[in-house]
């Protein structure tokens, strides 16, 4: 079976909890950069990986990789890829995203409009034909340049990881499901703690903790653009990867996490969010305000995303709320608090210095996770 490498883009900062994942699913890591990292799988793990890796945006196959300083160059390059290899004579094919960093090719426009004439001029060649119809399945492409490096891919995934497909909504969510699972997984969490968000909003943190915690993979609940690749990939490796994550779900497990937020609105949603996950019987949700969170419970695991206050104006309420978040939590001398938040000044006002400072970027918004790491619980 022909083994590619594969890509699995992710948020700065999280390269290592990708990387573990990886290696989880019994593959060989082959590089981490700034934001990806690379390994080696066959087209069963293609679809493994998108159905069960938890923090990795996308799952891209690597074409090709290249230099090229001139547009003439990267015709050429693009149009000497053997593309019949991975795209059928009615593939539909565009140039989903060109992204370039440092490099004399910088107009994404001109080089995704480049890269589609050369491969449609492959594909003539190859095929024996004057039209390339493109009525069968999407085959999206993604080209990333970086010091004039081209790196050719495949996008598998389609739609991003993040859209596990359990937010029906199309409210836009405060933090994105991969992230949300990147704290859970950075914390010392297990399902033998409790854990609570006291900022869950529509309840991201909450449900992704609590399919962890079963062991439910993410992707089992959406699709991907690759499940209609049947060149490269047969029907039956999915249906295979979906039954192993379907075996693999501890539907026995008990789980103590609790989800509050001042909004009842939001936390109605976070109830029909976690209902379509299938975890509803393992969150608690609540209408609660931050002052009315208090617990007997020891060796707990807090872990949120309070309000940034990226506006000017909202500065001195985010550190009037950080302030009493220092004050609600003190009293929590045995538990272990992990915050997200752009806020530069956070440890000033919440009053206390962190064990660690991750740093990480949301988007292009540079976040910090502010660690305050307690004891670990007697055995």
């Amino acid at each position: 079976m022909k083994i590619y490498n594969i890509t699995a883009p992710c948020m700065f900062g999280l390269e290592a909890i990708v990387k573990k994942e990886v290696k989880d699913l019994g593959y060989e890591i082959v590089g981490v950069t700034d934001g990806r990292v690379t390994f080696q799988a066959d087209a069963r793990g293609i679809c493994r990986s998108n159905i069960n890796l938890r923090v990795a945006e996308r799952i891209l196959i690597e074409v090709d990789d290249f230099k090229a300083i001139t547009f003439e160059q990267l015709f050429d390059k693009i149009k000497g890829i053997a593309w019949e290899e991975y795209i059928p004579k009615d593939g539909k094919f565009w140039v989903k995203k060109a992204n370039s960093i440092k490099s004399k090719l910088f107009s994404a426009r001109d080089i995704q409009s480049i890269v589609k004439k050369a491969i449609v001029e492959r594909l003539k060649e190859a095929y024996n034909t004057d039209v390339i119809e493109e009525t069968g399945a999407s085959y999206p492409i993604r080209i990333f340049i970086k010091k004039d490096m081209v790196n050719v891919t495949l996008d598998t995934s389609g739609d991003g990881l993040h859209k596990r497909g359990y937010r029906k909504m199309i409210a836009k969510a405060p933090i994105r499901e991969t992230l949300g699972a990147a704290l859970v997984l950075l914390s010392p969490w297990n399902k033998d703690r409790i854990l609570v968000d006291p900022f869950c909003g529509t309840g991201t943190i909450p449900i992704e903790a609590a399919m962890i915690g079963a062991n439910i993979a993410p992707g089992l609940n959406r699709e991907f653009e690759a499940e209609e690749w049947t060149n490269i990939i047969p029907k039956k490796y999915w249906m295979d990867a979906v039954n192993e994550a379907n075996d693999a779900i501890d539907h026995n497990v008990q789980l103590n996490i609790q989800g509050f937020d001042i909004d009842y609105k939001v936390v109605n949603v976070a109830r029909d969010c976690a209902q379509n996950a299938y975890v509803e019987d393992y969150i608690h949700f609540q209408d609660r305000p931050l002052s009315e969170f208090k617990t007997k419970k020891h060796y707990g695991v807090i872990v949120t995303n309070p309000p940034y206050g990226e506006r000017l104006e909202d500065a001195s309420t985010v550190a009037t709320l950080y302030k009493q978040m220092g004050n609600v939590f003190e009293p929590l001398t045995d538990w272990s608090i992990f915050i997200i938040t752009s806020f530069e000044e956070f440890e000033r006002h919440y009053g206390k210095k962190a064990t660690k400072n991750r740093k990480l970027y949301n988007g292009m918004l540079k976040s910090y996770i502010y660690q305050y790491l307690g004891p670990r619980p007697p055995h």
